[in-house]
């Protein structure tokens, strides 16, 4: 179902034509103001739409395509000439930028050397809201662990007393038994 043209007065009203026609009635727009501003919307998008504009641009994206569809298939050789080494190519610099050109190679093999860094960091950024959540995840296991070292350690100091507590008992109790042995008294149980 096609739908009404908001700009046609012909057609019934809309929320657009009430609102232009109370700009209108209250003389904040006038009807040759809209019609010169129709006039150059249709100039804008007549540029746009025209069709020898339409086919330049279906040109630059077709040139495009076929470009990056060379480049892909010749991925593989590309990085193979990347990857091997330039020898006995020389790049003639002038003798007053030498020493420019011995840090600019420093640079540049620093940041070969860091470049798997650099790489891995830009494929773990997709993970990110992932690492965090498994992180708070441990970070909240390893509170739950220290309570219940820190309640281990306070029981073990606990026991720790009664240990000492009885060790420092039992000689007493050595000595009750050897007395009551000596006279031979025996205890009611």
């Amino acid at each position: 179902m096609a739908a009404a043209n908001p700009w046609d007065p012909a057609s019934e009203p809309n929320a657009a034509g009430l609102l232009l026609g109370r700009f209108v009635a209250s003389g904040l727009v006038t009807q040759k103001n809209l019609e010169i501003e129709l006039l150059k919307l249709e100039k804008d998008a007549a540029e746009v739409v025209h069709p020898s504009f339409l086919a330049q641009k279906c040109h630059t994206l077709q040139s495009m395509n076929n470009h990056l569809e060379a480049v892909l298939k010749e991925k593989r050789s590309l990085r193979q000439r990347l990857l091997k080494p330039m020898c006995q190519e020389n790049l003639p610099i002038e003798a007053v930028y030498h020493r420019y050109m011995v840090h600019l190679l420093e640079l540049a093999v620093t940041f070969i050397e860091r470049l798997e860094n650099y790489l891995e960091i830009i494929r773990n950024i997709p993970h990110l809201d992932e690492n965090l959540k498994k992180m708070s995840t441990a970070l909240a296991e390893m509170d739950i662990l220290v309570a219940e070292t820190a309640e281990l350690a306070e029981n073990i100091l606990k026991w720790r007393e009664q240990q000492k507590e009885i060790s420092s008992c039992i000689p007493r109790i050595l000595a009750e038994e050897n007395f009551l042995r000596k006279y031979e008294v025996t205890v009611p149980p």
